[in-house]
Formats: structure tokens, sequence, C-alpha cells
């Protein structure tokens, strides 16, 4: 057993209302420059529908993740890592810009200078590519509008594997949200597709970066992701993709998109996880058992087995017990609600959802029965198998079984902590039906419906004997642009911004304490400070000066004899 740390997120769909606050949080901090302007590292995607990129999941299509071979060995579904030297200077297979869509402005200075006229004038949409006049006709959730809907549903690929037990109809049809990012998988096909060997994981994190300086744009990376979430920067002519904020991790900040979900529908924290059995639980023959094999991996943090191999693997002691404390553990392995996303791409993703229970509440409640009585969710599950099989197809390869049991404890929780609120009797017969006790659901409800910010985000912040290491892997995975080393030009925003600015462990520790303070400025040595705005010239401020003698302190240089009774003026 070789115990190692891996940063990892859970998502509870039910809580997403689609205001895609983190895709903009996202976009302003990492793909706001010249090159990137159709990627998106955050995106929300409306199901049914296509995704970002269009119809991203078809593997059989893209090829992208793993398959195993005729002897059973894991191999890239694009081919051997011969194949793709041999074809490194051929066109990989990937998403055009019409597969993600062609980013836009508007012509908003036709507003500004149009002169008085009768009708008001219009700004044109123009292509951020070609700077062309042109008609908006996809964009990164154009599902948002008609998800379920005859024009659109009939693409989606998920869709595709369930559409003879779907009826499409409109008036009948379901729709969820689903954020995205990378997936920082424990088997990162990226990684293995790169001929570079740009893409790596960090031993400490598992966070899967791309090193700019190694990077030579051969976008094999592309193909290899079966997530489509490594995109190609036109103009540096290298792959980027989502950090996992890794700055902010370092110091226990969580990631921009978490820090700013509405919802607060995410959690993130470190598990432990056995690298010596990621191979053998990639390669399970059955798709069907990938979920179980992949929860295997991850070890218990308080097995005092585990924590002794995690010690002798120089994982620091403050990390296992955020481990220990790790919403994200409890959400997968203690109460098993949480699921991959396409387990059968065998990548071992490492961002988990909690499957939506909304469509099977809204459909109980449309019939004018009790949507939270046990009785009614339980048997709604069961026989509503339209969200349920394609749940199943997107989170366990297809396998109704682990959804249905992941829905059963959902509506368990909502029945039994139903009569807890309303003051009665709980009924220990609830918990008890879906292999939980009463305790244990109830710890459930509160990380799901009442964790604080500290109990969502146990982030363990880098040590300081690793701060300059980490400093330095920052200013060299950092995301390379024109005006980098050697390049000369702009700044890392386009043409009108600066000049280079490091990134350093002690500006993110910083920018924390601003934003976990309790009022918009709280400095820890407020109560010591000096107002000098209040004062009048006259006497000596508290805190001005070091104390007297008298009081415990030594006294400044040219008062020693002063009368202690007496003000000093330090204007005399």
């Amino acid at each position: 057993m070789r115990v190692m740390a891996q940063m990892a997120m859970v998502m509870n769909l039910d809580k997403c209302i689609g205001c895609h606050t983190c895709s903009v949080t996202c976009k302003q901090t990492w793909t706001n420059r010249t090159g990137m302007e159709y990627v998106w590292f955050n995106n929300v995607e409306t199901r049914p529908g296509q995704g970002y990129p269009r119809t991203y999941e078809d593997q059989e299509r893209w090829k992208g993740g793993w398959k195993l071979n005729k002897r059973g060995r894991l191999t890239l579904k694009a081919g051997s890592r011969l194949r793709n030297l041999l074809t490194i200077f051929s066109s990989p297979k990937m998403p055009t810009i019409r597969d993600y869509y062609e980013p836009w402005t508007y012509d908003y200075e036709t507003l500004t200078t149009a002169p008085l006229q009768e009708h008001t004038p219009v700004a044109r949409p123009r292509s951020l590519i070609s700077g062309e006049e042109m008609n908006i006709s996809w964009s990164a959730n154009w599902d948002d509008s008609l998800a379920g809907g005859p024009e659109l549903a009939p693409s989606d690929p998920v869709l595709q594997q369930v559409s003879d037990k779907v009826k499409l109809e409109f008036e009948q049809t379901f729709m969820f949200y689903l954020p995205r990012i990378c997936e920082h998988c424990l088997n990162p096909s990226c990684a293995a597709s790169c001929p570079s060997g740009a893409i790596y994981k960090r031993s400490e994190d598992g966070i899967v970066l791309v090193d700019q300086d190694r990077c030579r744009g051969w976008r094999k990376c592309v193909t290899g992701c079966p997530y489509k979430k490594i995109y190609f920067n036109h103009r540096t002519g290298k792959a980027e993709k989502c950090t996992f904020c890794f700055p902010r991790v370092e110091v226990g900040l969580p990631t921009v998109c978490a820090e700013t979900c509405v919802g607060r529908l995410r959690y993130i924290g470190l598990v432990l996880y056995d690298a010596d059995a990621v191979l053998e639980a990639a390669s399970v023959a059955d798709e069907h058992e990938l979920l179980d094999a992949q929860r295997r991996v991850l070890l218990d943090p308080n097995d005092p087995e585990v924590i002794r191999g995690a010690e002798r693997a120089g994982i620091p002691h403050d990390w296992i017990e955020a481990a220990q404390r790790s919403p994200i553990w409890s959400l997968i392995n203690r109460y098993q609600v949480a699921l991959p996303l396409h387990p059968e791409y065998r990548t071992m993703p490492m961002v988990w959802y909690i499957p939506p229970l909304s469509p099977v509440v809204d459909v109980v409640a449309d019939t004018g029965e009790d949507a939270e009585d046990r009785g009614n969710l339980f048997a709604a599950i069961d026989s509503l198998r339209i969200p349920v099989e394609y749940l199943a197809e997107l989170f366990t390869a297809g396998d109704t079984a682990p959804v249905t049991d992941v829905l059963r404890r959902l509506a368990a929780m909502r029945s039994y902590m139903r009569d807890i609120n309303l003051g009665r009797d709980p009924d220990e017969s609830i918990p008890e039906a879906v292999g939980m006790d009463g305790e244990t659901l109830y710890d459930m409800y509160r990380l799901l419906a009442l964790a604080k910010y500290d109990e969502r985000y146990v982030i363990p912040p880098a040590h300081a004997e690793q701060a300059h290491n980490l400093e330095e892997l920052a200013t060299e995975c950092s995301l390379d642009y024109e005006g980098g080393p050697g390049m000369g030009g702009w700044g890392p925003f386009g043409e009108s911004s600066g000049g280079v600015t490091p990134v350093a462990v002690e500006n993110f520790h910083a920018l924390k304490q601003r934003q976990t303070t309790n009022t918009l400025a709280e400095p820890e040595d407020k109560s010591r400070r000096v107002n000098l705005l209040n004062w009048d010239g006259k006497g000596t401020p508290e805190g001005l000066f070091p104390p007297r003698p008298d009081q415990g302190g030594t006294a400044p240089q040219g008062t020693e004899g002063t009368d202690s009774g007496s003000e000093t003026d330090p204007t005399s």
C-alpha cells in the first residue's frame, strides 16, 4: 500500500440553480486573455443537452479516455503510445471552434457614436476571432433554453443510450444543471497522451497541471481527455486547463468556483488513496464494477494502518487530520451518495456528484400527493425510470442500482428530517430501510444542508518548508502568455495589461486573511494601531511610543527623566 493525498470535489446537483456565477468568476480569473476567448475552465451544462463542446461524451467520435485491449490491459482509446508518436504531426481528433462556439462581442461603438435618429441603433455581434459580423447560433450553454426539446435532445450522446425508453415530449421532460471542471483524475489519460510529458500530476496533492515550458502544442491531450477539459491557446500555441486554483489551495482557500457558488453546492477536501491500487481498479473488466473499485482505492483516514502508511509517505500530520475531517470521504464512502462522472472512461475522476432528487420530488408533487412521504418517494424512485436511467448513464456506466440507492438515501433523509423538524418522534424504520441508522442520517443531513464554510472546505495549507518550492512551481507552471520570458510584448491579460506579477504564497495568505475576516477590514493588530487622524498634536497618543519603564516596558530615547505623570508634547 502506497498512500498518497489527493484534493477532490463533490457537487450536490440538487442545489445548482444554473446561475453560472462559478463560470463567470473562473473566466475572469483564468481565461480572460487573448487566445482563450472560447475557453471555460468551469462551465454549467443543462441536461439533457449536447454539452460543451458539443457531444463531447461521444467517445466513438472523439476517442478520449481509456479502454481495455484484448489482453485486458489499459490502452488509450485514441491508440497506443507508438501510434500517437507516429501520428504526432497529423491533425489530432479534436473539436473545432464550431463545436466549442465562436466567441463574440458587440459593436458598442455604434451605440456611442450613432447620430441622433428616429430608431434606436443596434449593436451587432462581432466575432472575437475574425472581427466580422456574425449570427450567434451556439454557445457554452445553448441547451439551457431548449433543454429536453426535440431540437437538441436527440443529439445528447447520453440520451441516445436510453432513447428507446424515453418519451420526448417537451411538457413531460426533465432537466437539471451539471457544473463541470477538470476531473483531476487519478489515472489521467491526458497525461498519457502528451508526447512532450508536459502534463503531470502533482505528488503532494494530486492536482493535474500543464508545464507551459515543456508543452509543444501537439494537442494530443485534447484528444485524450474524454471530458474535453484541456484547451488549446491559439495565440501562445500551448495547452491550458483548470488548475484547481492551486495558488489558493496552497494557503487553505477553496477554488474560485467554490468560493463564489451561490447555491453552496461544492465541497472540497483531501482524501488518501492507495496509489498501487489505481491501475488494478481502472482495469476492472465489468464497467458496472468501476464505481466500487474506485471507492476501494480511497482509504479510510481513521484506519491506524492507513495513518502509519501516510506518515511513512511523508504526509504531514495536519494533512492526515484534514483527511479525517474531509467531507469528501464522508460523502463518497461513509454515506455513499456521491458518484463519479462517467467512470467507464477509466480515468478515475476525482470530481464527484450527488445526483438530483428534484425530478422525483417534482413528479410526486404534480400528482397532488405528499412529496416528502417516504412511501410516495420510494415508490416514485422505483417507477420513475426516465431520470434514473439517464443519471445512470452519466454516473454509473448505465447501472441503475447505485443511482437508485443514492436517491433512496436522499429521500429517506428528507422524510426522516421532516418528522424531526415538525416535532414528531422520528421513524427509525426509515434509515433502516436504506441501510443506515438515525444518527448517520442526521449527520448526512447536517453536512448537506447546514454545513458551514470550514466544514464544506477542509483544505490543509502547504507547510512553511514547502513554501519556496511551491512559489517556484507556481512560476514555472503559470499560464504562458505573450510577454513571458523571451517573448516580449503584452502582459498576461492582453494588450492593455502590465508586466509579470510573481505568484507568491505570501500574497495568498493575505488574501485568505481578507476573505475570512468578520468585517470588510479587520487587521490582526487593529487594537495596537494609532489613529493619527484624530490626534490634535498634544500629548502622546496611546500606542505611538513603546510603554514606559513603570508600565513594564522600555522608554524611548530622550524620555528618561521626564515626569511619569505629565504629558510630553512630541512637537516641542
